[in-house]
């Protein structure tokens, strides 16, 4: 972390790159979990999850759930259709407006999936005690707050 503006930048020091660097690292494991078994990237098991969690929701709220750009929705979407893992409707008020949800077979396969990853967090987290835990969960919402709310530069 950077206090002196006279301190030259050391990547390995510097959080972004430190929360970046981590989430690659566990990303790339859970893709490896849910892939090779099921053939599902990242971006699809998102989707998924937040297809479990919030039925009947457009993928440009998933968009926004997920912190993904709609591009990268967008393709997961059409690769889980083109799969039968979800289904698309149009709401009756708006037809431009899509509805997403899981299949049954959708659903059967995030159901398997969950356990594992699930797992492998928990295994994640056994490097903390309990106090740390909820030290972190804290440490991230307060931060996931201050980077929702900082402005663009």
């Amino acid at each position: 972390m950077k206090n002196d503006k006279n301190t030259p930048l050391l990547l390995e020091k510097f959080l972004p790159y430190r929360l970046s660097y981590l989430s690659n690292i566990v990303s790339r494991r859970l893709a490896a979990i849910y892939g090779e078994k099921f053939g599902i990237a990242p971006p699809e098991w998102k989707v998924m999850a937040h297809l479990h969690r919030f039925p009947d929701i457009s993928a440009a709220d998933v968009a926004e759930k997920t912190a993904l750009d709609k591009v990268a929705v967008s393709r997961a979407v059409n690769s889980l259709l083109d799969k039968g893992l979800i289904q698309r409707s149009y709401a009756q008020e708006d037809r431009r407006r899509s509805i997403l949800n899981l299949t049954n077979k959708g659903g059967d396969i995030y159901r398997q999936i969950e356990p594992l990853v699930t797992e492998y967090e928990t295994a994640l987290l056994d490097a903390l005690d309990d106090r740390e835990k909820a030290d972190l969960d804290r440490l991230i919402s307060k931060l996931t707050i201050r980077a929702e709310n900082s402005t663009d530069r």
